[in-house]
């Protein structure tokens, strides 16, 4: 699992060179944002272990696969972590109908029930939950209020160069494959590009510093 120090309180996980977790630093030790797919809870916690923390809270962006693959693993290793998972997605994974017709991506059985059911303006430590459904029904990103840095999830990725995953684009089309509502996805993408953040952070793909450029760029090719 490659490391990558974004911010001082940011810290990326790549595993397999395209799924990206995050440690995000607070004063008890740490946040995961994200697990990745299954298989990667030895080497979550060895990264927050080198980078000097515990993980403290689990805080998903949403619901499938790649994201909650190591959910249940990395909990089982951790005992009094919290978890938490954006209202929709929860009550997707416990078995509800909250939206028509069959959803796409990957929704795999989770063990784990979150703790804590995500909503609008709710806090994760030093991150406000920033609503942007349409990759998933329930889909969240995160926004660190001490310097701006946004975790989007899946809203964007950035390989290829920045793309809204409304729409295909080489040479990743995964995400957008993965993606329940194209509309709701950009009205997504252009609300997060109103919070004007200054660091993106995405699920797939490199990191970009210069938030604003890139999520313009996004846009106008969703557009």
């Amino acid at each position: 699992m490659k490391t990558t120090e974004l911010t001082p309180n940011l810290i990326q996980l790549t595993r397999l060179h395209f799924v990206n977790a995050f440690l995000v630093r607070e004063a008890d030790g740490f946040t995961l944002v994200d697990t990745t797919m299954g298989g990667a809870a030895d080497s979550l916690l060895t990264a927050a272990e080198q980078a000097g923390g515990a993980i403290r809270r689990i805080a998903l962006t949403h619901g499938h696969g790649d994201h909650v693959g190591s959910l249940d693993a990395v909990k089982e290793r951790l005992d009094g972590v919290v978890v938490l998972m954006p209202e929709l997605d929860a009550r997707i994974h416990a078995g509800e109908t909250v939206v028509e017709g069959k959803l796409p991506g990957s929704w795999p059985k989770v063990k784990t029930t979150p703790d804590v059911r995500l909503a609008a303006g709710d806090r994760v430590g030093s991150l406000e939950v920033v609503p942007s459904p349409g990759h998933s029904p329930g889909h969240v990103s995160f926004l660190d209020t001490r310097d701006g840095s946004l975790i989007a999830g899946d809203v964007f990725t950035t390989y290829g160069g920045p793309a809204v995953t409304d729409h295909f684009q080489l040479p990743f089309p995964f995400a957008a494959m993965a993606t329940w509502d194209k509309a709701k996805d950009l009205d997504s993408a252009r609300r997060l590009r109103a919070l004007n953040p200054r660091l993106l952070a995405v699920g797939h793909g490199p990191a970009k510093q210069d938030a604003g450029a890139a999520m313009d760029e996004a846009i106008a090719r969703a557009g």
